[in-house]
C-alpha cells in the first residue's frame, strides 16, 4: 500500500457498543436524515455568529467539510468521527483544536441523535476518544465545554466524574448569543489514575467485567 493511501485510510476506533469512524460523502444520506430529524435538538446548541446562518446541510456542504476535516487529521490539529451503532449513524465526537508545544492539549465536543440519547453511548464515546487522546496522540490535557442548561450533555460529562473547573462567562457564541459555559476536564496524570475503572465501565464487554 501506497503511503497516501496509508495517510487517507480512515481511523476507526471501538468502544463497547459504538463504533467511531472518520466520515466522508458515503456518509452523508445517514448523516443528513439524523440532521433533519433533530434540527430542533441540535441547533439551539450549536456555534454560529448572530449574522452568520445555520450549518449548511447540503451534500456539496457536507463533503467540503469532510475534506476539512480530513485536512486537519493530516495536519494533527484535529479528529472527527461519526458514531456508529449496529452500523448505523447516531452522531459525532470531534477532538479539535489540538496544540503542541508545551499545552498538548484538544477539546472534545459531541452530539448525538434524539431517538437514542439517554443510552450511555456518548459516555462511552467519549472515553472512546479519551482513550485515543491519551494513549495513541499522547495529550496531556482534554476540555470540554458545555452551556450550564443543557442538561443531556452535562449528565455525560458528570456521569464520567470529570473534573469541574468552573462557568467561563459569555465563552462561545452559540445559536446566535454569547453564553457561559461549564469547563469540564481531565488531565494525562487523571487519566493513568482512572483509565482501568473507566475502560472496564465503558468499554470492556460486559462479560469481560464479570470475569474480572
Amino acid at each position: 500500500m501506497s503511503s497516501r493511501a496509508t495517510a487517507y485510510a480512515p481511523i476507526t476506533l471501538r468502544g463497547r457498543r459504538v463504533v467511531l469512524r472518520t466520515m466522508s460523502e458515503v456518509d452523508y444520506e445517514a448523516w443528513s436524515d439524523v440532521r433533519t430529524r433533530c434540527r430542533n435538538w441540535l441547533v439551539r446548541w450549536e456555534p454560529r455568529s448572530a449574522h452568520a446562518s445555520h450549518l449548511a446541510e447540503d451534500r456539496r456542504s457536507f463533503v467540503g467539510r469532510c475534506a476539512v476535516r480530513e485536512r486537519e487529521r493530516q495536519l494533527g490539529t484535529g479528529y472527527a468521527f461519526g458514531i456508529f451503532l449496529d452500523g448505523r449513524f447516531v452522531g459525532e465526537i470531534t477532538l479539535s483544536s489540538i496544540q503542541r508545544g508545551p499545552l498538548q492539549s484538544a477539546y472534545i465536543g459531541y452530539w448525538i441523535d434524539e431517538a437514542v440519547a439517554g443510552q450511555g453511548l456518548m459516555p462511552e464515546s467519549v472515553v472512546t476518544t479519551l482513550q485515543y487522546a491519551f494513549d495513541s496522540l499522547q495529550l496531556h490535557r482534554i476540555e470540554i465545554n458545555i452551556i450550564p442548561r443543557n442538561a443531556p450533555s452535562r449528565r455525560v460529562v458528570e456521569k464520567l466524574h470529570l473534573r469541574f473547573e468552573g462557568i467561563a462567562e459569555r465563552y462561545l457564541e452559540i445559536d446566535g448569543a454569547w453564553e457561559d459555559h461549564a469547563r469540564y476536564a481531565i488531565t494525562r496524570e487523571e487519566w493513568g489514575d482512572r483509565a482501568p475503572e473507566l475502560v472496564t465501565s465503558w468499554l470492556l464487554p460486559l462479560h469481560d467485567q464479570t470475569a474480572s
